[in-house]
């Protein structure tokens, strides 16, 4: 088993000054690249969601109108049914002959 050991004085090629600085650059180059890719990406979608939230402002409007239709519908049901039933009772109230708020005259 030998091992080799590296010469102290002796820089490593992979970190001379010469070969690390156009490394780093082509890094941050690549880097560059794919950060511009991202924000590209990034505007594309931006632009849909913008779209997209005018086509739900639109949706919520239709469901409101919807919603106060359908409130006004059947609150005139209620209203129409209840007035029904007032009449119902009013009617078999005078009906049933008691009346007595004429007899004392």
């Amino acid at each position: 088993m030998t091992t080799r050991l590296p010469a102290s004085n002796a820089p490593r090629l992979s970190t001379a000054p010469s070969s690390i600085k156009p490394r780093q650059l082509s890094h941050l180059h690549a880097q560059l690249a794919q950060l511009s890719a991202n924000l590209a990406d990034l505007e594309n979608l931006l632009r849909m969601t913008s779209v997209q939230a005018e086509s739900v402002r639109g949706l919520g409007a239709f469901h409101g109108g919807l919603f106060m239709a359908a409130s006004k519908v059947l609150g005139e049901e209620t209203i129409a049914g209840a007035a029904g039933q007032g009449q119902g009772q009013q009617q078999k109230g005078n009906g049933s002959g008691s009346g007595s708020g004429s007899s004392d005259t």
